[in-house]
């Protein structure tokens, strides 16, 4: 078999589907390939950090996406031979564009797209986490080229690198709000859309807010422009910080006492830098979609949200871990 003279990763477009991918990046870099990662624009900021890396932007149509990828081959020279895709998301459109820009693929075998694959693989067992499926995924992908495989499982942490952009952004917004040198809470009191037709959010942020806060904790929330609104009416009280870009908000993460948050992108950020957090859930699986990572603490289910007491209970002994 040709060696592979550089592979091409299609990303998922979500936040937090990023961030749990970022195992399976990991093992493709341990063996050795040269990878160019393929996602929507804000992903190259939030991966800047790792190795040496080439960064194709898409936007999830197909048309444009099959000439991003064909640009950045004809660039780097890639006339189709030795290069490769490894497709991290399910879907049809993801296939059909990296087939038409001249790529083999490798990528989960699945209900009309089987044909679009060079190297269809099979999902693994549905109780997997999404984590542990697509580390799963590259792994299967190594194996039928013949390259190295350095671990069979993900470790215990998302493993983000920040890079001293990230770090020096978030620092300036701390120091211009003097926050410094002073220990803060960091909530997320949003969550775009609903899941399954419910509502995404735990709706006791603005009473737990007003806790610590008279506890005498301060309390940030940094959301995007787009969820502004929203997170001011759910958390009223909480300090509003300009909005970062996700490499200096995963910075601003890893500086925080504590991340409060739905099970939603930030609580996968958290996770990637190993902040210490709480994520609440009250509508999706913690078994599939829950962060992954060593600091990470839960409550509630897909079934109900908990409770404020428990909430504040589970809060406090965070608090005094720190």
């Amino acid at each position: 078999m040709a060696a592979i003279s550089r592979l091409y990763v299609r990303l998922p477009n979500w936040v937090g589907d990023v961030c749990m991918s970022l195992p399976a990046l990991h093992l493709l870099q341990k063996a050795g390939l040269p990878l160019t990662l393929c996602a929507r624009p804000w992903a190259r900021d939030l991966l800047a950090g790792l190795p040496a890396h080439d960064f194709v932007p898409l936007c999830g149509r197909v048309r444009e996406d099959r000439a991003a990828v064909a640009a950045s081959r004809r660039a780097l020279e890639h006339k189709g031979r030795g290069a490769r895709g490894l497709l991290i998301p399910d879907s049809l459109s993801s296939a059909l564009a990296f087939r038409l820009a001249g790529l083999p693929c490798a990528g989960f075998r699945d209900e009309g797209r089987s044909l679009l694959l060079r190297w269809p693989i099979a999902k693994p067992d549905p109780a997997l986490h999404t984590v542990q499926a697509w580390h799963y995924l590259a792994r299967a992908a190594l194996q039928r080229w013949s390259l190295p495989i350095a671990e069979k499982t993900p470790g215990p942490g998302l493993d983000l690198p920040l890079t001293g952009a990230h770090i020096k952004t978030a620092q300036a917004l701390l120091r211009a709000q003097d926050l410094e040198d002073r220990p803060y809470v960091l909530i997320a009191p949003t969550a775009v859309g609903l899941h399954r037709g419910r509502v995404k959010v735990w709706p006791h942020f603005d009473a737990l807010t007003r806790s610590l806060q008279a506890a005498g904790h301060a309390v940030v929330m940094c959301p995007p422009p787009a969820e502004a609104d929203q997170a001011r009416a759910n958390a009223p009280t909480a300090m509003l910080l300009p909005p970062l870009g996700l490499g200096a908000y995963a910075a601003l993460a890893a500086r925080a006492q504590l991340v409060i948050c739905n099970d939603s992108g930030v609580s996968h950020i958290a996770a990637a830098v190993g902040a210490r957090q709480l994520t609440l859930f009250g509508v999706t699986q913690a078994g599939r979609t829950g962060p992954w990572s060593p600091r990470a603490h839960g409550l509630g289910s897909d079934l109900a949200w908990p409770e404020m007491n428990a909430v504040r209970s589970q809060v406090d002994a965070l608090l005094a871990e720190s």
